[in-house]
């Protein structure tokens, strides 16, 4: 510990300000309001420079990154079969209708489909980027215990600012019965997608009328209201989408399901991530 006039400088602040001193280039920095030139650092003239053999210090490794777990005969991520697609899935993220994340998502980025669904929307992707399009992923296979959560969100209190932002005209006891929400989903089965489009070229979102997962009639294919433009990009993404052999689904212009479907009556609950 140093002592100077009015106080204490202690082994802290030293360290730190060293820390701060080791990345300095130039002249070495001012000490209790005094310029100290470099050359008064320096050692008298004919001094010999001492030989100071330090040996390099060596690069931290990175720790290698986990590898994704396994995923069931007939399942693939996306970002291996389609390895340009932009990629966010909301529900691993507490920015959807829940204000949480879901139950069995983890990684925003580990989307799954079918081997089916994905090869398919490989081509879907070939055929919109030769127009300067692209797709975003917004979800793709759910586990049945997120489609679970979503039922015990239903049953729980509403919160108004939630609402406000993603159900405005719609009553939380009612999602379900009104179609928006079901307790056994497409997701699920590993072949249905949410999705918008986005230009290559600066990765913006095309206009489509409503946000991703707005529950309310605006977001229903052939919805009033809408602006031409709004219309045009929702049956650009209708038309790439059905040549591939997607199904839309009539309540939301974002979801599409592969037809026929691999495991048509079957519901996973594996994790992926």
């Amino acid at each position: 510990m140093l002592r100077r006039p009015g106080g204490v400088i202690g082994v802290i602040g030293l360290t730190v300000c060293g820390a701060l001193l080791a990345g300095c280039g130039g002249d070495a920095p001012a000490v209790s309001g005094a310029s100290v030139p470099s050359s008064a650092l320096s050692a008298p003239a004919g001094t010999p420079e001492p030989s100071l053999a330090v040996a390099p210090t060596p690069e931290p490794s990175a720790p290698p990154e986990s590898p994704a777990p396994p995923l069931p005969e007939g399942f693939v991520y996306l970002r291996d079969v389609v390895p340009d697609l932009v990629i966010r899935l909301a529900y691993a993220t507490p920015d959807n209708f829940t204000g949480a994340v879901t139950d069995g998502y983890r990684d925003p980025e580990a989307a799954v489909l079918t081997r089916q669904a994905a090869d398919a929307l490989a081509l879907v992707q070939a055929d919109l980027r030769a127009q300067g399009l692209g797709l975003l992923i917004h979800d793709a296979y759910r586990p049945q215990r997120g489609v679970d959560c979503f039922a015990r969100w239903a049953d729980a209190p509403d919160d108004p600012a939630l609402k406000a932002i993603w159900y405005p005209n719609e009553d939380k006891t009612t999602l379900f019965a009104r179609g928006y929400l079901a307790h056994k989903s497409g997701h699920s089965r590993g072949s249905t997608v949410d999705l918008t489009l986005i230009r290559l070229a600066d990765g913006g979102a095309l206009d489509m009328g409503t946000r991703l997962d707005l529950l309310d009639p605006l977001a229903a294919h052939g919805a009033p209201g809408l602006t031409q433009a709004q219309s045009d990009n929702r049956l650009r993404l209708k038309q790439a989408m059905e040549a591939r052999g997607f199904t839309p689904y009539s309540r939301e212009w974002w979801h599409y399901t592969l037809t026929p479907e691999p495991f048509p009556d079957t519901y996973f609950d594996f994790i992926a991530g």
